[in-house]
Formats: C-alpha cells, sequence, structure tokens
C-alpha cells in the first residue's frame, strides 16, 4: 500500500470503525462504503468491555457492538469484507482479547481472512515476543505505538520491532475529534523516522479534511476515528443513526476526507 501511494506522492487514507458497529450486517457495509469512497486501509476496532484510550464517541459505538453481542470470532468476517473491497484490513485491539483468543489461533484465522496488519495500543514490544513469533510466522504486519513523550529510545525499539508502519498519536489522552492539531505531530514523525521506521502515520484527533490534508503533509498515513464513527451515531451520542441516513452521511465525510489527506501534497 505504501509503496504504491508514495509513487503518487499521496500520504494513506486510514479509517477506524469498530465490528458489530451499528449493528452486524451494517457494519459490514459501512467498511465496504469506507473503502468505495476513498479510504486505502480500514483499522476494524475490536469492541472492549475496557476501552482506555478511546474517547466517548468511540466508547459509545463499542458499547453499541458488544450490545449487539459481537466477539472476536466474529470479526473475521469483516477482515474478508474490506479485503473483497480492495482495501487493506488492519484490526485494532487492545492484548488481553487477544491473548485470551489464543495468539496462535488469531494470527491464523487473521492470515486466511486476508488480513494485513494489528495495532495494538497497550502492548510494547519488549512484552511481545509470542506477537512477535506468531507474525513473522503468518506474514502480519505489528503496529504499536509511540507518542509525544517517547523517549528516542523507545522510539529505537518500536522502530526496530514494528513492521508496516509505526502509529504515531498526535498528542497524549483519549482519542477524539479536535478542533486544531499543533506542530508536536510533525517533531514525533521526525524522530520517529531518525530512529529508522520506514512509515509513520498520525492518529488520534485528526478529523476534518483540513487538518488531514497538512498532517498528510509529513505523515506518510492519516488515521481517522472518531469523525467517521461519529457519521453514524445520533446527536445524543450515545444511539445508533438510522441506518440509510448514517451510511449515506459515512460515505460523504469518507470523501470529503479523503480529498484532504489525498490531496496534501499538491
Amino acid at each position: 500500500m505504501f509503496t504504491a501511494l508514495k509513487a503518487q506522492n499521496k500520504p494513506a487514507f486510514i479509517g477506524y470503525l469498530p465490528y458489530g458497529f451499528p449493528n452486524p450486517d451494517d457494519s459490514l457495509t459501512a467498511l465496504k462504503t469506507m473503502v468505495e469512497h476513498g479510504v486505502d486501509a480500514v483499522e476494524i476496532g475490536l469492541p472492549y468491555s475496557d476501552p482506555v484510550m478511546d474517547g466517548p464517541v468511540i466508547q459509545a459505538a463499542s458499547q453499541i457492538a458488544l450490545d449487539n453481542g459481537e466477539r472476536i470470532a466474529n470479526v473475521f468476517r469483516a477482515v474478508e469484507t474490506v479485503a473483497n473491497a480492495g482495501g487493506v484490513p488492519l484490526i485494532m485491539s487492545y492484548w488481553n482479547l487477544i491473548y485470551h483468543y489464543g495468539v496462535e489461533r488469531f494470527a491464523t484465522d487473521f492470515e486466511n481472512a486476508g488480513g494485513a496488519g494489528l495495532i495494538t495500543p497497550d502492548l510494547i514490544p519488549d512484552e511481545a515476543g509470542e506477537w512477535i513469533e506468531a507474525s513473522d510466522r503468518h506474514g502480519l504486519d505489528r503496529v504499536f505505538l509511540v507518542s509525544p513523550d517517547s523517549t528516542d529510545q523507545r522510539l529505537d525499539i518500536v522502530a526496530r520491532n514494528a513492521r508496516g508502519f509505526v502509529y504515531a498519536a498526535a498528542r497524549m489522552g483519549v482519542t477524539g475529534e479536535r478542533s486544531t492539531i499543533d506542530a508536536s505531530p510533525q517533531a514525533l514523525v521526525e524522530r520517529t523516522r531518525k530512529a529508522g521506521a520506514e512509515n509513520v502515520c498520525v492518529g488520534i484527533g485528526v478529523s476534518t479534511a483540513e487538518q488531514g490534508r497538512k498532517v498528510g503533509s509529513y505523515a506518510d498515513g492519516v488515521i481517522v476515528g472518531s469523525a467517521l464513527v461519529h457519521t453514524l451515531l445520533n446527536d445524543d451520542g450515545r444511539t445508533a443513526r438510522d441506518s440509510a441516513e448514517g451510511l449515506a452521511c459515512l460515505a460523504s465525510t469518507t470523501e470529503e476526507l479523503a480529498e484532504g489527506i489525498h490531496g496534501a501534497r499538491i
């Protein structure tokens, strides 16, 4: 993905949605819609009962998915859907879910479904030996996070052990839409590249086409979550929107973001 996009001088647009939200069937349609309207890779979130990094929008969506009875074994349908639509399927999951499912079992099922890589926000390379071995066996990318307060030593460890890309958190704290993005992500991207990372993607707080264009001018990819999830929620921020309205809003928002991100270097 990155090689092809770099040849076109474009950053990658990575969009996030939790699987099972707003319901199992519409979730698959939503993932496909994102790919059809400009997302290059889809970060499929595994709903979790204690999402320490997630802000209120993603927490609400994840709770709806959990209430729908979604569990890790079902997510591979979503992986297949994204792959068949022509997108790159990623999974974002807290490590506890993968550990209890079985690391080797997960890697096998993920590879068989057409998966590309796993983003683990609460797993550091120092404690990821089992996953590093399994991902090597199954040819899966492993994406670790860095933040503005990461030391140079930490960046070096992450860069040496990550594959695919490094996820650079634009700021400390939970996910969510932000009105502005300061200069700290650009400095973090530069430091992470200096540590040896081939691709660095920025997420957490990117919510508009203008922000995506700004971040895409220096990052290898731009990750958008809450702004996309928000399109499928009612104004109360807790319940799912009417399916047709939500999917139409998701499509238009995805297109707008894609135009900004992919046009960042024009």
